[in-house]
């Protein structure tokens, strides 16, 4: 992965919240060499999954660590 092909954080957190219908509450990715963090709060955890795969819809290989939090 080049960083021409790498999308910025704030294309990756549009993505997520069209993909989730602006339910992460505070979104927040971080983006380091090869590495993906994605922060925030979901109500549930489908919408925490839709995030992840929202990233993966663009970075299929890239390593993704969620750690949105749940909280109903």
């Amino acid at each position: 992965m080049t960083p021409a092909t790498v999308p910025s954080s704030h294309e990756l957190e549009r993505h997520v919240q069209q993909r989730t219908g602006g339910r992460i509450r505070d979104l927040t990715i971080q983006l380091e060499a090869e590495r993906v963090t994605l922060r925030g709060r979901a109500d549930t955890f489908y919408i925490k999954q839709l995030a992840q795969h929202s990233i993966r819809d663009l970075l299929p290989h890239v390593c993704l660590d969620n750690a949105i939090i749940v909280a109903y």
